[in-house]
């Protein structure tokens, strides 16, 4: 399974999965004309990583600073793929950073918190 690298554009984050090390990083705007089609293939590589025989500690960082409703969609398959891992062994931890005066982006992330038993920490910058 190979690294995928993605710069940002205005509508699309940059992305940074790196299976290799078990990190795996969304930053900047995400609203994609087609999100299941921007999404599929990084869905495809946590399904590839998952399927590893001994996996680190996984860490996973959201700097989201903008997404549309068919990126919230993408990101609960993606939450539901480390929700797995979790419950299969794997330590697993979310990093979901907000601006410190974006209530709507932190509740954003609680809510996906209810939803998985994957722990997350709230980051303020």
């Amino acid at each position: 399974m190979e690294d995928i690298h993605l710069d940002g554009t205005p509508t699309t984050p940059v992305v940074n999965f790196l299976p290799s090390r078990g990190t795996f990083e969304l930053s900047g705007r995400s609203i994609p004309e087609n999100a299941a089609e921007f999404y599929k293939p990084l869905i495809e590589c946590l399904d590839s990583y998952a399927q590893s025989k001994s996996l680190p500690p996984t860490q996973v960082d959201i700097k989201l600073e903008y997404y549309n409703t068919a990126t919230s969609r993408c990101l609960l398959d993606i939450f539901k793929k480390l929700d797995a891992m979790k419950k299969s062994g794997t330590e697993v931890t979310v990093d979901w950073y907000y601006e410190e005066d974006d209530d709507d982006m932190r509740d954003a992330g609680e809510y996906y918190q209810t939803l998985v038993s994957v722990g997350f920490n709230f980051k303020p910058v």
